[in-house]
């Protein structure tokens, strides 16, 4: 009898599913090219939009590496001690604004260094999952994923890997909407908060388009500083109710 295998939540982390699947049985070892992206389309049956999706996630969780004009790679497992940070164990929203400190902190600097070292294809990469973000704000869907792969994509346009390392590591804790319900914390419109995000978010993108370091620095910046600001007004708020 064949097994019946679980629906994938949709064609890309099904994608992601089976090749990290591969990986963790070692039928892919660390240094093994991944088929082409026609191959995996082929494979798969899903379209080259989605193959680029799963490879992004992959990429993000630290699993394959992709150098331009050559193909994507196995990695080495990552070391199980990997940066001391539980994910799951930021639950708060003390814990959240201390990681929102953190990634100040890395996130500004690699903003300057993916306008200096994005290619053109990093670029389409990134203006993709931003339209994806502006789509579900406006439809009222979830944005976390496409945010999360919005600031993932600019890591991994640096060429550290070390710094998408940090971000894969923190996973869902580095969209603060993720783990709390931002909008109804700040006590505003969804309409407003996603007004002020999305705006955030294109100088962000605009400044990577046209190489603009400090410009990136700064945009960068501003987001995440916002969004500290934005919760600890929340967390004045909820600590003066208690009291």
């Amino acid at each position: 009898m064949v097994p019946i295998q679980r629906k994938p939540r949709n064609l890309a982390q099904g994608v992601v599913e089976q090749i990290g699947s591969s990986i963790r049985q070692g039928l892919l070892k660390p240094g093994d090219k991944l088929p082409t992206e026609s191959s995996m389309m082929a494979q798969h049956g899903v379209s080259r939009t989605v193959v680029r999706e799963a490879i992004s996630h992959l990429q993000a969780s630290g699993l394959v590496q992709t150098r331009h004009g050559i193909g994507t790679f196995v990695l080495e497992p990552a070391p199980s001690s990997g940066l001391g940070i539980d994910a799951e164990s930021i639950l708060t929203l003390r814990d959240v604004l201390s990681i929102l400190e953190l990634r100040i902190g890395v996130e500004t600097e690699t903003a300057g260094l993916a306008a200096v070292r994005r290619s053109d294809e990093q670029v389409r990469e990134l203006g993709a999952a931003l339209a994806e973000m502006h789509a579900a704000m406006a439809e009222g869907r979830p944005a976390a994923d496409a945010d999360k792969r919005f600031h993932l994509l600019i890591a991994q346009a640096t060429g550290n890997r070390y710094f998408a390392d940090i971000l894969a590591q923190l996973g869902n804790a580095i969209i603060p909407r993720a783990r709390l319900n931002t909008v109804e914390l700040e006590q505003d419109k969804p309409a407003n908060f996603n007004e002020r995000v999305s705006r955030e978010h294109d100088d962000i993108y605009r400044a990577i388009e046209r190489r603009d370091p400090e410009a990136a620095r700064a945009a960068m910046r501003t987001h995440l500083s916002n969004s500290r600001e934005r919760l600890v007004q929340a967390q004045q708020r909820i600590e003066s109710m208690v009291a």
